[in-house]
């Protein structure tokens, strides 16, 4: 028999019908089974966990069929409670699957401690201010001394105290500097 012939006759074309039915309902009773297992068309609703303590975000997750996953961080954010949702992923109002995780980013305890620099003394008030901004620091009052170095800072002061080489200290803290005011020290 010759491959024409073969493939016009009414065995090939059954077998061929046949097996596009059966295709059929395979894709038929597949998707069927995707919808079923996947929750096709099923979402939660991601509540806003914006400034929550994390057992009220636990809970409203809970009661959304979601998951919570914490994340820390080292950004301390003063208008939010301590341990308290600063930030969401997926943000509030996204629809999404039950039992998805959130990542939820708590606000720490306070800010973090910095490294006060030991080598800034000796230097001009104009090098100094700078550098303690980029560290976090702030500049709080100066005092100026008989020096005859003009705005070179003499000491770093924090709450009335002299700050010491290798110390900690919070970031935002006020640090207040000793000056020299460019007059010759009076000796007695």
């Amino acid at each position: 028999m010759s491959i024409i012939k073969f493939l016009i006759s009414k065995t090939f074309l059954k077998q061929i019908v046949l097996a596009l039915v059966a295709l059929l309902v395979l894709c038929f009773l597949m998707f069927k089974w995707l919808k079923v297992t996947t929750n096709h068309g099923d979402f939660e609703t991601v509540p806003n966990l914006t400034g929550k303590s994390i057992d009220v975000a636990n809970i409203e997750l809970k009661e959304n069929n979601l998951v919570m996953q914490i994340q820390d961080s080292a950004n301390f954010n003063p208008d939010y409670p301590k341990f308290s949702v600063i930030e969401q992923d997926p943000p509030a109002g996204a629809k999404v699957k039950e039992d998805r995780k959130i990542y939820l980013t708590l606000n720490p305890s306070g800010y973090r401690k910095v490294l006060v620099p030991d080598n800034l003394t000796e230097k001009t008030f104009r090098q100094v201010k700078p550098t303690l901004e980029a560290l976090g620091f702030k500049v709080g009052k100066l005092t100026y001394v008989d020096n005859i170095g003009k705005d070179l800072v003499l000491k770093m002061q924090y709450k009335g105290k002299a700050i010491q080489p290798g110390d900690k200290l919070s970031k935002t803290s006020v640090i207040d500097l000793v000056l020299g005011n460019g007059n010759r020290p009076s000796s007695k």
